[in-house]
């Protein structure tokens, strides 16, 4: 044994469950198959933040559910996007007169599948609006950027506004636009590992996605400094010519699901001494 599962197919149910049993959300029942959690706490007078994609990114989506995140989360299988019928059951359980926001990832799936799932909520007469992320600049030729780990910052800005109580039209509209102004870009060492397969033997690689598709090119970096220069660079460069030299930014680094704690320490201390506390917002 060299990884702590039982058999692959029970993983995506014992994380929710693992989840649910620590937090107040509810769980969908297995027998369903739908994997959807939702706080148990709902105030359906406000509007609901719901997103997901598929498993394999915990936390995101299951441990950002609850009070100033999101309403519910929805899932597939690991790096499947989750069903047009899941995501149509978490909007019904959790959008009430305040309506609701998907923050959905600038994926084909996703966006097929949340957006099936949010025309037949309108049919329904259910209130409901999408905000597409798209912050991944590792292709910058894409005409549709990936969207990944700057979603999280969507969750939480969109999930503080409808703690606050504005109104669905607001909440979707500055939440685009926060989207909008997100920079992302991923490095890796390693392929990841999905349970019951044998891992892929790759090297070090910058702009990977987050469903272990390749990386933009291969790279070798000498320590955490080169590495850090390696994402910084690019990231700073498009910030300054989308925003002006030296604006302030806000800088969130993300371990891709498999670097120690200790690692992060010491790539975080590279990131903030090569942006510079005047330049942190």
């Amino acid at each position: 044994m060299d990884r702590f599962y039982n058999h692959p197919g029970d993983v995506v149910r014992q994380v929710l469950a693992s989840t649910a049993s620590s937090a107040a959300v509810d769980v969908a029942a297995p027998a369903s198959g739908m994997r959807i959690l939702a706080r148990s706490d709902l105030d359906r007078a406000q509007v609901a933040v719901l997103s997901g994609d598929g498993a394999g990114h915990e936390p995101s989506h299951a441990g950002f559910v609850g009070r100033g995140m999101l309403s519910a989360a929805i899932f597939g299988e690991i790096f499947a996007s989750p069903s047009v019928a899941a995501v149509l059951a978490a909007i019904r359980h959790c959008t009430g007169r305040g309506g609701s926001l998907l923050i959905v990832k600038n994926y084909t799936g996703d966006r097929l599948n949340f957006g099936l799932a949010a025309e037949q909520a309108r049919s329904e007469g259910l209130d409901v609006r999408m905000c597409i992320v798209a912050d991944d600049i590792a292709l910058p030729d894409s005409a549709r950027p990936r969207g990944i780990a700057g979603t999280v910052r969507v969750h939480k800005y969109a999930g503080y506004l409808a703690s606050q109580g504005r109104a669905l039209d607001e909440v979707a509209t500055r939440t685009q636009a926060f989207a909008d102004r997100l920079l992302s870009l991923g490095l890796s060492l390693a392929s990841c590992t999905l349970p019951g397969h044998t891992p892929e033997p790759r090297g070090a690689e910058l702009g990977l996605g987050i469903h272990n598709e390749r990386g933009a090119r291969a790279i070798r970096p000498r320590d955490a400094n080169s590495a850090v220069e390696m994402v910084l660079t690019p990231l700073l460069e498009h910030a300054d010519l989308r925003y002006g030299p030296g604006a302030p930014v806000i800088a969130m680094l993300n371990d891709l699901g498999g670097c120690s704690t200790q690692e992060l320490a010491v790539l975080a201390d590279e990131v903030l001494n090569r942006i510079g506390p005047s330049r942190v917002a």
